[in-house]
């Protein structure tokens, strides 16, 4: 505990605990998550929803913007929770600053239904997806995994109010003229993308190997013209290809 009360669990005192966790037959490779929130509640409800989980542990708090620029190289963690409104450096300066830096991880901005402009903003200036603060134990357990093993976390019900408001807030494509046709199936595991599903469960639906899901992927993103899936959804939808 720092003197601001900022909780914050170090690298040395995390690896003595899985060391003394292989010990009792725990997970040693546990995922790494850092909140960043003002509210402390919303910090509290987050913690005990992770707890239930034995391979995520929550390894470092803060609780506004400066507070997570500066511990964020320290604590190196593999997911950052980030909420966007803060005092003393919002979640977009969190991102843009840590980011030029070279030192963003995976990142998931916690958002409630009045801050959709400022969601886009994030995902422009690197966040990996999104998700409601009131968001369901499997929900926020499915997104923190997918997100540390590289995937995006596109919520339905964000995503809806999202596309509702592009027309105020574009997401600056380089073009928006329509690309290259989707295949049919490149059409329907591009839903799929959009529902937040990895390539493993959009295999498992389609009954098609993980691979054959990796290279349609790969073909929507050049299509596209996009870096990441979640720009190929939010692009998709800007264009009506789906």
């Amino acid at each position: 505990m720092d003197a601001a009360g900022v909780l914050v669990v170090t690298k040395a005192s995390e690896k003595a605990g899985e060391k003394a966790g292989e010990k009792a037959g725990e997970n040693p490779t546990r995922i790494r998550v850092m909140l960043v929130d003002d509210q402390t509640l919303v910090r509290q409800g987050v913690r005990s929803l992770l707890e239930l989980v034995d391979d995520i542990v929550v390894v470092a708090e803060a609780a506004d913007g400066e507070e997570a620029i500066a511990m964020v190289p320290e604590i190196s963690p593999d997911v950052m929770l980030l909420d966007i409104r803060m005092p003393r450096k919002n979640g977009l300066e969190v991102l843009r600053e840590l980011n030029q830096a070279g030192q963003l991880p995976p990142t998931i901005i916690l958002t409630t239904f009045d801050e959709d402009d400022l969601v886009l903003d994030g995902i422009r200036t690197g966040a990996r997806g999104y998700l409601l603060k009131d968001v369901s134990l499997e929900e926020l357990v499915g997104a923190v995994r997918r997100v540390s093993e590289g995937q995006t976390m596109v919520k339905p019900a964000v995503t809806e109010r999202l596309l509702a408001g592009l027309g105020k807030s574009r997401l600056k494509f380089s073009s928006l003229d329509r690309p290259d046709p989707l295949t049919e199936r490149e059409t329907e595991i591009l839903r799929l993308m959009a529902g937040g599903y990895s390539n493993k469960e959009i295999a498992n639906a389609l009954n098609v190997a993980e691979g054959t899901v990796k290279n349609h992927v790969s073909s929507i993103l050049s299509k596209l013209g996009v870096r990441d899936r979640t720009r190929a959804v939010l692009k998709a939808f800007e264009i009506g290809a789906i």
